[in-house]
């Protein structure tokens, strides 16, 4: 099947999503509205299906649309990122990189890697899919995103996995709590403690309990919650102490937590670039990527 569609078909349909109204979309593209009409309509029966519902008042993409957004938006970025390049005009280093990273990186981690890269190309914006684990594989799978951070126990069989680093859990706490006296940790010195830890659905549990499967531990999970940045803030109020990978905690010093390795086991997570096995980045998430192995060897 051969698709043949305009770009400007793409960016009518995405003026169509930002704005919810056929009359300012065409006004904003400079397009009467049969001929924006046309446009929509020449795409939808390209692709396949209706992209957007229309009523009196609003509009608004259809459930097909919504899947279709993203790969627009990617489609747009790409080509205006490849013109810019070719055109002698990507000297200065101008596009949109988008990618899926998992809260526990995209919370500390990222931010100074988005920084660092900044200084060298203030004019690359970003966008960021911070989603779990497994929706994060599928961004980078479907294309929504040109490549993600995730944690090797979480990749697909049909993504490429590129390690970068080791993350060891860590233990959270006070610094006014007993076990902050501690230069490190054993497993067995938390069972009696009260522990905040992520839901058994998130992928950092899952991997957890799997390397303490054998262990001769129990530990007492008290609250479970769905993101690793609230456990940080239940151990803020003094609810308890919390088990997370040491790229989820604050990277420098902090005037209420400090973190302590946990040993006998060391449990890791390695973290890495998931990738699809046939696509290609655009100049500059290539540039990103190409920067985040560099710093991470270092």
């Amino acid at each position: 099947m051969r698709v043949n569609f305009e770009l400007l078909d793409l960016r009518a349909f995405i003026a169509v999503v930002e704005l919810g109204n056929f009359r300012k979309a065409a006004e904003a593209m400079n397009l009467s509205q049969p001929a924006f009409s046309r446009r929509i309509k020449s795409l939808e029966l390209e692709l396949g299906g209706p992209l957007l519902e229309r009523s009196t008042r609003h509009v608004a993409p259809t459930a097909f649309g919504r899947e279709i957004e993203p790969l627009a938006r990617r489609l747009i970025d790409e080509f205006e990122n490849q013109i810019l390049s070719i055109s002698g005009v990507g000297d200065q280093q101008a596009g949109q990189v988008t990618i899926a990273c998992i809260p526990t990186a995209a919370f500390y981690f990222l931010p100074k890697a988005i920084k660092q890269f900044n200084s060298r190309y203030p004019h690359i914006r970003f966008r960021v899919l911070d989603v779990s684990s497994g929706p994060g594989l599928d961004s980078v799978a479907r294309g929504e995103a040109e490549f993600g951070i995730n944690f090797i126990g979480a990749s697909g069989g049909d993504l490429n996995f590129s390690p970068l680093i080791e993350d060891p859990f860590v233990l959270a706490c006070r610094r006014d709590h007993p076990l902050a006296k501690h230069r490190s940790l054993t497993w067995s010195d938390l069972e009696d403690q009260q522990l905040i830890g992520v839901s058994r659905a998130s992928g950092n549990r899952v991997l957890m309990d799997t390397a303490l499967a054998r262990a001769p531990v129990r530990l007492r999970w008290f609250y479970e919650v769905n993101h690793l940045s609230t456990s940080l803030g239940l151990v803020e109020r003094g609810l308890g102490v919390s088990i997370l990978p040491l790229l989820a905690t604050p990277p420098e010093e902090h005037p209420l937590l400090m973190t302590i390795p946990i040993v006998d086991p060391v449990v890791t997570r390695v973290i890495g670039i998931v990738e699809r096995p046939s696509g290609r980045l655009s100049p500059a998430a290539q540039r990103f990527r190409d920067m985040l192995v560099e710093t991470w060897k270092t």
